[in-house]
């Protein structure tokens, strides 16, 4: 393997040394990435028994609204744990669900280019 040029390595230190400060500063001050806390609410939610496991939520989703999971989210909402999922159904029809995440009951649905229908 040819050397390193200087340059580079200079580069490499600084970009390392930059890296490792930054990541010392944030264990210092508790900040985590925002990725990590949400991933760790969603966890705490699941085992205080707020929220059902999301492998629940989609296996009764995908009896009651078949279609292609494109995405899902999980947020609070006025205190209450809501599970955002887009569906990609047959005919091409994008569909939009929100879920209580504590039973899985449908919240509101809303089809693509059609109004939001709340369920009772």
């Amino acid at each position: 393997m040819p050397p390193m040029h200087p340059t580079s390595r200079s580069f490499a230190f600084r970009s390392t040394a930059i890296a490792l400060v930054l990541a010392a500063a944030m264990a210092a001050t508790g900040v985590r990435a925002s990725s990590d806390s949400d991933h760790d609410r969603a966890r705490d939610a699941v085992q205080a028994g707020q929220v059902l496991p999301l492998k629940t939520v989609l296996e009764r989703l995908e009896r009651e609204q078949p279609g292609q999971v494109l995405e899902v989210e999980l947020e609070r909402d006025d205190g209450r744990w809501i599970y955002e999922v887009k569906l990609l159904q047959s005919g091409g029809r994008l569909v939009k669900l929100e879920l209580d995440a504590r039973n899985g009951e449908v919240l509101k649905r809303r089809d693509r280019g059609r109004e939001s229908q709340r369920t009772p």
